[in-house]
């Protein structure tokens, strides 16, 4: 049944700032609203019947389970393609690629490098493109992490959150923008030669003009996480970077010990830790090994004290991806009937 949902039906979340912050507020309400089905076994197939296509460049553990078992319970059928087994990159443009994926599936997740990757199929395979993550922007994650914060503390307006560690990543720039998008005061803690770009900064700054966030960038550690509600770090070097020496060197003053929570100054039960996964915080992987003998670390960007701590809230984040993005896929594809006015009072719940 369409309804009042022209906003959402059709389209492809390729970045946050692509909406407006009560549509990304709705999306992440929804999330919840689907968290709660899921827990007390209340069918939701918005999409059955449909066929989806997994695109992946980049290797995954959560966003792949999370888009599996997300299309499944929206009664969808998903299909994992990785590089090694399609033409994609190889023998065929993402042109073309985007125009056969199109023809045969409903909507199409791409995990990868580029954002024009992902630009180029959401232009030229004419169904919802969902960026599951890309060297820019990751917006999947963001509908999970503030999602994870809502469940916590109940709202989002007026919460600080600093983040700690590569201030140029995809993870910094999307967390500063959709935080900025929602009221949330994002810090970005990291050294000088990794602050985030001010290009990102700027479109950060414009949000918080309406929203009321104080968006920061800064290479103090205490400034940068006095008052925060949450911690939050991402590994030093992301796929497809190799520059562990440099990083070790700049990041080691910034990873999060129990001295860091500490320093927050916020009582406990309004303080968590969060983390989007794989965390290098002992040594029982092959990496943490390998890190070990090169540089004689055991821990990285997270003590193994702090992982395991009250405040460690990195798993039912994880578990979130599933839920935000099917409530994405639910809201882009689903044809749903979304009431007028349904949208705009999202920010106000």
């Amino acid at each position: 049944m369409k309804g009042f949902d022209s906003v959402f039906q059709g389209r492809s979340v390729l970045a946050c700032k692509d909406f407006t912050p009560a549509e990304l507020s709705y999306m992440i309400n929804f999330g919840l609203h689907l968290k709660d089905l899921k827990k007390n076994r209340i069918p939701h197939e918005y999409l059955k019947g449909l066929n989806i296509a997994l695109l992946f460049e980049k290797t995954s553990t959560r966003t792949r389970s999370s888009f599996v078992v997300a299309s499944h319970d929206l009664g969808a059928h998903p299909e994992y393609m990785d590089s090694t087994g399609t033409q994609f990159g190889k023998k065929e443009s993402v042109e073309d690629t985007a125009k056969v994926l199109g023809s045969m599936f409903d909507g199409i997740e791409f995990r990868g490098f580029k954002q024009s990757t992902a630009e180029g199929l959401a232009k030229f395979s004419g169904v919802p493109v969902w960026n599951g993550l890309t060297d820019e922007w990751h917006p999947t994650q963001m509908l999970a992490d503030f999602m994870t914060m809502k469940e916590k503390f109940g709202h989002l307006k007026g919460l600080t959150l600093a983040f700690v560690g590569d201030g140029r990543n995809n993870m910094a720039n999307s967390l500063i923008v959709a935080g900025s998008m929602l009221g949330v005061n994002v810090h970005i803690v990291a050294p000088d030669e990794l602050h985030t770009s001010q290009d990102v900064v700027d479109i950060a700054k414009d949000f918080a003009k309406v929203s009321g966030a104080k968006p920061m960038v800064t290479s103090n550690v205490a400034e940068g996480v006095k008052g925060a509600n949450v911690i939050y770090t991402d590994v030093w070097v992301s796929m497809g970077e190799s520059n562990w020496e440099e990083r070790v060197k700049l990041l080691t003053p910034y990873r999060v010990t129990m001295d860091m929570m500490e320093m927050t100054g916020t009582p406990g039960d309004e303080l968590i830790f969060m983390h989007c996964l794989p965390a290098f915080h002992d040594t029982n992987t092959t990496y943490g090994q390998e890190i070990h003998e090169k540089y004689g670390l055991t821990e990285m960007e997270v003590t193994d004290e702090v992982f395991r701590s009250k405040y460690a809230w990195q798993f039912i984040e994880a578990e979130n991806r599933m839920h935000s993005i099917k409530a994405m896929m639910a809201v882009t594809l689903g044809n749903l009937y979304i009431p007028a006015g349904a949208v705009e009072s999202a920010l106000e719940k």
